[in-house]
């Protein structure tokens, strides 16, 4: 487990996005951005769903929170709010008290809030809007560690993200060997377009038809 995450934070989305393609796999979650931070994160997910406060019992706790403590140090919260209410579903204390149990970052499919504290906190957010609107009496969690969607991509508890300033790609738990394998031989594909140019050979060359067709399966 250790390896495949270690591995993981060495890659950034695009050089996932190619091993995904190369596999014939989906995984990008297009129209996510980096509100919070420069940094990249990836690691495990740990999930949470979102729905509209339709006048059910309160729940004893306020979204988010369970996830916070029932995750590990080093995984990334991803948060599912497609209810198409103008509503946070993460703020500035759960970016805190995140930041403060090693979470390495939070994704929320749907709209953030506080991100300037978040940003002051150092601890990463990534999100589809940004709202000053509370998620208090208007969005309820209703589930933790539970299967969600981010964009078209289904993402369950214990799959992996990669989230970086072009974008938020997950990965199947039980695709990870095989896309850490396809990441790391593009990795070291493109080192090498790098180099070449560096060393003078023209772009024309070094972005030939090899380069067209890497990622043919």
């Amino acid at each position: 487990m250790s390896d495949l995450l270690t591995r993981l934070a060495q890659l950034d989305s695009c050089a996932i996005s190619d091993a995904l393609d190369k596999l014939g796999l989906k995984g990008v979650a297009s129209g996510i951005h980096r509100v919070a931070t420069d940094k990249r994160v990836s690691g495990r997910v740990v999930t949470a769903k979102l729905e509209p406060d339709d006048g059910r019992p309160a729940a004893s706790r306020h979204l988010g929170t369970t996830a916070i403590e029932t995750a590990q140090a080093g995984d990334v919260i991803v948060m599912e709010q497609r209810t198409r209410i103008e509503a946070a579903a993460w703020g500035g204390n759960l970016s805190l008290a995140a930041q403060l149990r090693g979470i390495a970052g939070t994704i929320v499919e749907g709209p953030a809030r506080d991100v300037d504290e978040a940003h002051g906190y150092g601890y990463p957010v990534f999100a589809r809007s940004r709202t000053p609107h509370t998620a208090r009496g208007r969005i309820v969690e209703v589930g933790t560690n539970v299967p969600i969607v981010v964009g078209d991509i289904a993402v369950s508890p214990g799959d992996y993200v990669v989230a970086d300033g072009t974008g938020v790609v997950f990965v199947r738990a039980a695709d990870i060997e095989a896309v850490l394998t396809a990441a790391d031989a593009v990795v070291a594909r493109e080192r090498a377009m790098v180099a070449a140019l560096r060393e003078g050979t023209p772009v024309t060359q070094v972005m030939g038809i090899t380069y067209e067709t890497m990622l043919k399966r």
